[in-house]
């Protein structure tokens, strides 16, 4: 599919040819050539073999409230994060979101550092909120864990939210449970190991 310039206006927009792509987004044509519509492109699911760094561990002693950073702590099997609140087991036993995330909260205008949307691991260079449920994650040289839950309501009166404005961790933020348990630590890779839609051990 042919590639060109943006357009300035929208009558230039109206003269491109059909399902032409202009950077992210594709505009369509109807078949009368008068409406015009905006697709978004959808994300790129990351594969097998795709990596990312810890770039912060963090836990709070209490649930709905910002967590500080730890520099490395134990995750547990069927358990979670050792010294968290969150940590009881389940579906939600770890939690964690893309640095990136938290960045577009602070081109925002939000003074917002990693923990305080209260997330465990706060991942930079892959994008997590992408990852589909049963995705296996490779942390450091033991730790395995497995996506569980893309997002989460927030629950009123959330601290968070109270503080910062908005959270971002009910969009983007992601869950997991520990697979295979070991010290997660500041600098550790992040791997994909397995996505469900048929990728599959890169080792």
């Amino acid at each position: 599919m042919a590639r060109e310039t943006r357009p300035t206006d929208i009558s230039t927009v109206e003269n491109l040819s059909p399902n032409v792509k202009i950077e992210s987004t594709i505009f369509k044509k109807s078949s009368s050539g008068t409406k015009m519509t905006l697709d978004k492109k959808p994300p790129t699911l990351p594969t097998a073999g795709q990596r990312g760094r810890i770039h912060a561990v963090s836990v709070s002693d209490r649930k709905g409230v910002v967590k500080h950073n730890v520099g490395q702590a134990r995750l547990v099997v069927d358990h979670g994060l050792e010294g968290d609140a969150h940590a009881e087991g389940g579906i939600r036993q770890v939690s964690l979101l893309a640095r990136e995330s938290i960045d577009k909260m602070v081109a925002a205008g939000a003074k917002v550092k990693p923990g305080d949307f209260a997330e465990n691991l706060t991942v930079e260079g892959l994008a997590v909120m992408h990852l589909p449920v049963g995705t296996r994650l490779k942390v450091g040289d033991e730790v395995e864990l497995e996506i569980t839950q893309i997002g989460k309501a927030c629950h009123k009166g959330c601290a968070i939210r109270e503080l910062v404005g908005d959270c971002v961790m009910p969009r983007e933020g992601v869950f997991a449970r520990v697979l295979q348990e070991g010290v997660v630590k500041v600098g550790d890779l992040v791997e994909v190991l397995d996505v469900p839609s048929g990728d599959t051990d890169c080792q």
